[in-house]
């Protein structure tokens, strides 16, 4: 990947003390849904429908930090999307849909199929009851 290009794909995890290690570890312990902040507004970030994320206009660069940012985020009842934090909620606008599939993996065959989806934003969805 070029400095030029959108960061939409997860990058190859660094050094411990890495924005990589930090997005992991967001991840890895978040309760978004149980977190209930206050809501200060909306945030200029948007999620094109090519599932590139932009800030002030510009595609995020940096894999890591788009990571971050899916893994905090959460849709409202309402339908907004928003970046959920312990302290603070913000809107963000999406085009189509926040996430996006870019590798598809199949495990099993018939009835015991499984299907597990690489997203855009890093990390793997598996098909389930929780994610139809």
């Amino acid at each position: 990947m070029s400095i030029d290009q959108p960061a939409t794909v997860s990058a190859t995890i660094g050094q411990d003390r890495s924005l990589e290690a930090l997005a992991r570890t967001v991840a890895a312990a978040r309760p978004v849904e149980a977190w209930n902040p206050p809501d200060c507004g909306d945030i200029d970030i948007r999620i094109r429908a090519d599932g590139v994320w932009e800030h002030l206009g510009r595609p995020i660069l940096r894999p890591a930090l788009v990571e971050l940012f899916a893994s905090i985020l959460r849709r409202e009842p309402d339908g907004r999307y928003c970046l959920v934090t312990p302290v603070e909620k913000m809107g963000i606008r999406v085009d189509d849909l926040p996430f996006l599939a870019v590798e598809l993996a199949q495990e099993g065959e018939a009835r015991d199929t499984v299907l597990s989806f690489r997203l855009g934003s890093g990390g793997w969805v598996t098909a389930d009851a929780d994610h139809p």
